[in-house]
């Protein structure tokens, strides 16, 4: 009977852990700003009686909770393996970003709820008041988002990253509607405004939605191409078949693999596997791999 080895590779996780401690002061200052924003922003949005204000401060609170999971959710995947958590947390960053894209949901629906009914039932709105308090939104969001424009590769940064700038953006409408306003007081722009921030939400979120199910389902991360990688390990020195490769995200950074190479070299297997290693971390960026070295493929011990 042929001899079978294991070898596994493994990242000590001090440079994610250090990616990580960069991003804690961002996310830190960056609940600072937006809630200290949304304090300012629901005042002036009762007391100018503007749905877009309100609704925008909503939205914003919002994202100070989704910038408090991202975090939780990144430091969770830092912790270190245990008896009952072998990999440790790390899949804590995935359900991070799975629910922030519920958040981002739960608000479109709110918003939309709120200026349908404005909509029919269309109040005075003081468009000044509504632009001065959003033009300082603009510079809040924005600010925010560039401490965010490092580390796009991770579902949880760019969550961040893509939260701030289409805030922006929304602030941005906000003062277009309380100009609109000042020049036709047309109360109707108000709430049609609030539906424009709803749609730009939805459009946004349903890629972070998208990623971050597909990564819960342990579906193979974006950019990994399973029959390339297949394709490759085959045309590795000596390697015969490759069969039983799985592919799937440990976190919103790390991607794991297992498979099986089959080679007449079983017995002598560390140059093939360091091969091995170094092919799936230069040309796929997987770190933890899990690969078991055969002599004969499964097929060939099949009954006919």
């Amino acid at each position: 009977m042929g001899g079978q080895h294991h070898h596994h590779t493994h990242d000590n996780g001090h440079g994610h852990a250090h990616g990580m401690g960069d991003f804690s002061r961002a996310f830190g200052v960056g609940i600072a700003l937006n809630l200290g924003f949304v304090v300012v922003e629901a005042v002036f949005g009762f007391t100018a009686n503007s749905m877009a204000l309100l609704s925008d401060a909503g939205h914003n609170l919002s994202d100070v909770l989704g910038l408090f999971v991202a975090w939780g959710g990144g430091v969770l995947a830092l912790r270190g393996s245990s008896a009952r958590f072998t990999y440790g947390l790390k899949k804590a960053s995935i359900l991070a970003a799975l629910a922030n894209a519920l958040f981002l949901l739960v608000a479109v629906g709110a918003i939309g709820l709120e200026a349908i009914q404005r909509l029919f039932h269309p109040t005075d709105t003081q468009g000044g008041v509504v632009m001065a308090v959003a033009a300082v939104g603009i510079a809040v969001n924005g600010v925010t988002a560039l401490l965010f424009t490092r580390g796009q590769h991770d579902i949880n940064i760019r969550a961040a990253f893509l939260h701030m700038a289409s805030d922006a953006a929304v602030s941005a409408a906000v003062v277009f509607a309380g100009l609109v306003i000042l020049w036709t007081h047309e109360q109707w722009v108000d709430p049609v405004m609030s539906l424009v921030v709803a749609l730009v939400i939805l459009w946004g979120s349903y890629g972070l939605l998208k990623e971050s199910v597909w990564m819960s389902l342990a579906g193979v991360p974006a950019g990994i191409d399973v029959d390339q990688v297949e394709a490759e390990l085959a045309r590795l020195e000596h390697v015969e078949a490759v069969h039983d490769l799985h592919i799937w995200p440990l976190s919103t950074t790390e991607t794991a693999l297992t498979a099986h190479i089959v080679t007449v070299r079983a017995d002598y297997p560390d140059s093939l596997l360091e091969s091995a290693r170094t092919l799936l971390h230069e040309r796929f960026r997987i770190e933890h791999c899990t690969i078991q070295v055969e002599r004969h493929h499964p097929e060939d011990h099949r009954d006919c």
